[in-house]
C-alpha cells in the first residue's frame, strides 16, 4: 500500500476532497470505514503473500507447504469476513 493508495481510500471513505482543496475530513463513521478499507487492504496483501507460497510450493512438490499457504490465505482473507 502506497501513500496514493491511502489517499484514494480516505477520499473513497470521506465522499470526496474538501471544497477548499485541503484534503479530506472525517467524521467518526467515515473514519471507521476508512479504517475498514486500509484493514481490508492489508489482510489482501498479506493473503497474497500466502497465495505466492501456494505457487511456489507447487513448483517444490511440496504439498505440505502448499496447504499450509492455502489455509493461511483462507484464514486471513475470513478475517474481514462479515
Amino acid at each position: 500500500m502506497n501513500r496514493e493508495d491511502i489517499i484514494r481510500m480516505a477520499e473513497e471513505a470521506s465522499g470526496g476532497r474538501q471544497p477548499d482543496g485541503w484534503g479530506v475530513m472525517l467524521d467518526h463513521e467515515q473514519l471507521e470505514r476508512f479504517a475498514s478499507l486500509i484493514a481490508a487492504a492489508e489482510r489482501e496483501a498479506c493473503a497474497k503473500v500466502c497465495d505466492e507460497l501456494v505457487t511456489h510450493a507447487q513448483t517444490k512438490g511440496d504439498n505440505d507447504a502448499m496447504f499450509a499457504a492455502i489455509a493461511c490465505a483462507f484464514a486471513i482473507r475470513e478475517r474481514g469476513a462479515p
